[in-house]
């Protein structure tokens, strides 16, 4: 019981600190590789409670309702990490939010906005199957689907599944909507004048938006983890070295067409998660079906 309430108070009061921090360290690790000071760490908050003090102006009340869905339904996905459910259930309530997204994106009559909402919906049907997969090959693995039985697994998942490990990375770039994958909105908004699917937000509204970037990404960085979950701060560790690893691929690389994220989700993180799945089933790794 106590254990629960602790999970919760990190899912729902510690998670979007974190992740707001997190994106203090990408502005400002950004900036450096470009040859700029950069803003300081806490930015991000400073940027979010000035838009909390902004008008509220909204398009039209379904954009409303489907950026409240996207909250809504990112925090129960990463409530039920932190109680150990299952990780199925997580990832398809995680689609849902990102479907809520697309939606309101579509509720307005802006193009770019549709153009966007069309982006977002080809950057699920990218990573869903990589994460779904990976799930897949982890339930291959531990013989659960249940975090809290990955968590208390004997050893460390990424030396039996590095290759669904490589793939889930390319999910983590695109859900982190950076280079060369951030194809739905740039995730350098200052160089566009709209945002594809956040054109239609502004306000407190776009504040709602930001912080539920914040949770997905303590989500995502989470899932991560437990590829090293016994240490659990060897897991944090292994995690955030992949979230400077993003930001330095963001830096280096140019954005692609939708087509060639589509073909390297598909052909690349597919490939090698089906891959890994082989390999365990071949070489009797795991409690097996």
């Amino acid at each position: 019981m106590l254990y629960d309430i602790l999970a919760l108070v990190l899912a729902i009061f510690v998670a979007p600190v974190a992740g707001g921090l997190l994106r203090g360290v990408d502005r400002r690790l950004t900036a450096r590789l470009q040859g700029r000071i950069g803003p300081p760490i806490l930015q991000p908050f400073y940027d979010f409670f000035k838009l909390l003090g902004k008008s509220r102006l909204v398009s039209s009340r379904e954009n409303l309702i489907w950026a409240w869905a996207y909250l809504v339904l990112t925090v129960a996905a990463l409530i039920l990490f932190s109680l150990g459910q299952d990780l199925l259930v997580i990832f398809f309530m995680l689609a849902f939010a990102g479907a809520s997204l697309a939606f309101g994106a579509f509720s307005v009559k802006s193009p770019y906005s549709h153009f966007g909402a069309y982006r977002e919906i080809m950057q699920m049907l990218s990573y869903e199957p990589i994460l779904l997969l990976a799930a897949v090959a982890i339930f291959l693995e531990t013989g659960s689907f249940m975090v809290a039985d990955v968590l208390s697994h004997g050893g460390p998942l990424l030396v039996f599944l590095p290759l669904a490990f490589l793939a889930v990375l390319i999910a983590l770039g695109i859900k982190m909507r950076k280079s060369p994958f951030d194809i739905a909105a740039s995730e350098h908004a200052h160089q566009e004048i709209v945002r594809g699917v956040y054109t239609e937000y502004s306000g407190p509204f776009l504040a709602l938006i930001e912080l539920t970037h914040w949770y997905e990404l303590m989500l995502i960085l989470g899932f991560i983890a437990l590829f090293w979950a016994q240490p659990l701060w060897l897991g944090a560790l292994l995690a955030l070295g992949c979230f400077i690893l993003e930001i330095l691929i963001d830096n280096i690389a140019a954005r692609l067409r939708w087509s060639w994220m589509v073909g390297v989700s598909w052909v690349l993180g597919v490939g090698l998660l089906l891959a890994n799945i082989v390999i365990i089933q071949v070489a009797g790794y795991g409690p097996g079906l």
